[in-house]
């Protein structure tokens, strides 16, 4: 039998040495045991189960293999809420919730309270959909994928953490422009990567491509939502988007395009990168 210490420490070794990143190991020992760090350290020198110790083992081979933590936990942390993730569904970034933050921020600056309609559109496992509504009740919450399978982990996701949120199953906006729904926000996380660029492999083998590739520059997405969000925004409406940290220029010079008196802004995230687009519609 072996200590948590000398398990985890073998794990980590081998980890970093596949160049998979030794955090890994640590993070999933924690989720696997259910333990937080510090309660972690105090049973360092205990003996690890026999049970966990192998189930510990089966998990770093696939970890050691490629697989995302995400898809061998089962799911992810996002928000503070927990997201069933699997092969059908885009696995939800910490950078993301900062886009959640921020529509929350814009919600209370611009509606201050207000009952509110909006849509998340691309929800994949409906994390920023299902966040926001956890937030803030008075948002009217709908969301929308082109994958009936996505949906399915989304509608799974909100029933898990009591949220109510509106699915529906289509390309895009055409969901809401069929039922003519009227919108005060729209929240897109759309796929931005261009089709050439090179992907870490435990991001292109087990990760849905649908959810990553946005044409040739990567704004193919973007330029359809631009395109036909008039059909389904209100007059007094904003749209918050995620992007590609270096596509500042290119995506504002698009929207400024779609929507020429419009107050386009760009927010960097914590790292200080560009990662949101905001795009405010007759608000003061």
């Amino acid at each position: 039998m072996s200590s948590y210490k000398e398990v985890l420490k073998h794990a980590q070794t081998r980890m970093e040495e596949a160049d998979r990143g030794e955090q890994a190991a640590l993070l999933y020992l924690l989720e696997l045991t259910n333990m937080e760090a510090h309660n972690l350290y105090m049973e360092f020198e205990q003996e690890m189960p026999e049970d966990i110790e192998k189930e510990y083992e089966a998990g770093i081979q696939r970890l050691l293999a490629g697989e995302p933590l995400g898809h061998v936990l089962g799911f992810e942390w996002f928000y503070g809420y927990r997201f069933k993730v699997n092969e059908d569904v885009l696995i939800p970034r910490p950078e993301t919730e900062e886009l959640v933050a921020n529509v929350l921020a814009a919600y209370d600056e611009y509606f201050q309270g207000q009952q509110v309609t909006a849509a998340d559109i691309g929800t994949g496992s409906g994390a920023i959909a299902i966040s926001l509504k956890k937030e803030e009740e008075n948002i009217h919450m709908l969301a929308s994928d082109i994958s009936e399978k996505a949906v399915m982990v989304a509608k799974e996701n909100a029933a898990n953490n009591d949220a109510v949120v509106s699915f529906l199953v289509g390309d895009m906006l055409q969901p809401l422009i069929d039922r003519d729904i009227k919108l005060d926000i729209l929240i897109s996380n759309p796929p931005y990567i261009p089709n050439e660029e090179v992907m870490e492999d435990s991001v292109v083998n087990y990760e849905p491509h649908v959810a990553l590739f946005g044409g040739e520059d990567g704004l193919k997405f973007y330029r359809v939502i631009f395109e036909n969000a008039p059909k389904i925004l209100n007059e007094k409406a904003f749209m918050a988007f995620e992007m590609g940290y270096n596509q500042k220029e290119a995506l504002s010079a698009e929207a400024r395009k779609y929507f020429p008196d419009a107050k386009i802004e760009v927010i960097k995230d914590m790292s200080g990168k560009n990662r949101m687009l905001f795009i405010y519609l007759n608000l003061e």
